[in-house]
């Protein structure tokens, strides 16, 4: 059974009142007598129970942050960012992963909402949901990482993944491929979307070239590798593939040379996004899109730790970080 804090008070002669004084550093408990609940504490084993203490006070040093897929090393890099800025004013992130499903989305908020966190950072799980809604009308801080919306209200961290597709496929034409095929998905995932938006802006620049698109289920190495035995088996193979993330690239670039009939970038070129840590060291390292995946996390942060401080002016509830191009072997 937890050791409670009367039972400290009354193995150390004191009131209740005497060791919260003492638990809180306050100066009006005789030396004595918190020697004698320092020592009471350390027999008993008694551990604060700090939840219970914010809830009383109606206030926490925790953040949520909630990502579409924490497996996915880009989220992993977003929380590393978040987490180390966190810390550096005495918070600590608690991390959820959604899998892009709008009902454990909702399941994670109620249980963070009732934890009493200071505030939500939040990927969210389909790109027109009424979640920013119902988190601001609650009164809970919010910023949304790796997304936009048209709320000014709503504090954004985000990447012009539009820009980005633009340069991914931009680069393939310029290495004169004509015949681009797009692999990324589900489609109403908006940063897959913005991708594709920015595929097709670039092929309509070039009057011979032609996009197809192959939509995943998902954005895995499984649902990568997939998609790369249709590519090498299709009657009509494309002679390059922009690929939605690394982790999708990843799973073709095995499915393409695993048999060794298909050789990147000879046969095929390749380019991925996100620029996750092992996409330069990938047996054909990678082509991709680099995201600054640490600085968005710890830029949601900021903005987090500035509406709590009521510091944050209009003009900067939203930050765009520009994407870059990093070629590596897997395009010419």
């Amino acid at each position: 059974m937890a050791v409670k804090i009367s039972d400290v008070a009354t193995h150390a002669g004191v009131s209740v009142g005497t060791v919260s004084n003492v638990l809180n550093g306050r100066a009006t408990v005789s030396e004595s007598a918190a020697a004698r609940v320092r020592a009471s504490i350390d027999t008993l084993g008694y551990v604060r129970n700090d939840a219970a203490r914010q809830l009383r006070a109606g206030r926490s040093r925790t953040i949520a942050l909630i990502v579409l897929d924490v497996g996915n090393p880009f989220f992993a890099a977003v929380a590393r960012g978040a987490e180390a800025r966190a810390a550096a004013d005495g918070f600590v992130v608690l991390l959820g992963s959604s899998g892009a499903d709008v009902d454990h989305e909702r399941l994670y908020l109620d249980q963070f909402r009732e934890q009493r966190v200071a505030g939500v950072l939040l990927t969210p799980a389909e790109a027109d949901s009424d979640v920013a809604e119902r988190l601001v009308s609650a009164g809970i801080p919010l910023v949304l990482v790796d997304e936009q919306t048209a709320r000014d209200e709503v504090c954004t961290v985000s990447v012009d993944d539009v820009e980005g597709g633009h340069l991914a496929v931009s680069h393939l034409l310029d290495a004169g491929h004509r015949r681009i095929c797009f692999v990324g998905g589900p489609l109403t995932t908006r940063q897959v979307a913005d991708r594709l938006a920015g595929a097709r802006r670039a092929v309509a620049e070039v009057a011979d070239a032609e996009l197809d698109v192959i939509e995943t289920d998902a954005m895995t190495v499984l649902a990568g590798r997939a998609a790369g035995e249709r590519l090498r088996g299709g009657a009509r193979r494309p002679r390059a593939v922009f690929a939605a993330n690394d982790l999708l690239a990843v799973g073709i670039l095995q499915a393409l040379t695993m048999l060794g009939d298909v050789r990147v970038p000879e046969d095929i070129a390749l380019v991925g996004y996100d620029d996750i840590d092992f996409a330069s060291a990938t047996v054909v390292p990678l082509t991709s899109v680099r995201q600054p995946a640490e600085a968005l996390g710890s830029t949601a942060v900021d903005l987090l730790l500035s509406q709590l401080a009521g510091e944050l002016p209009a003009t900067e509830r939203h930050v765009r970080f520009r994407p870059e191009l990093v070629v590596r072997d897997s395009s010419p």
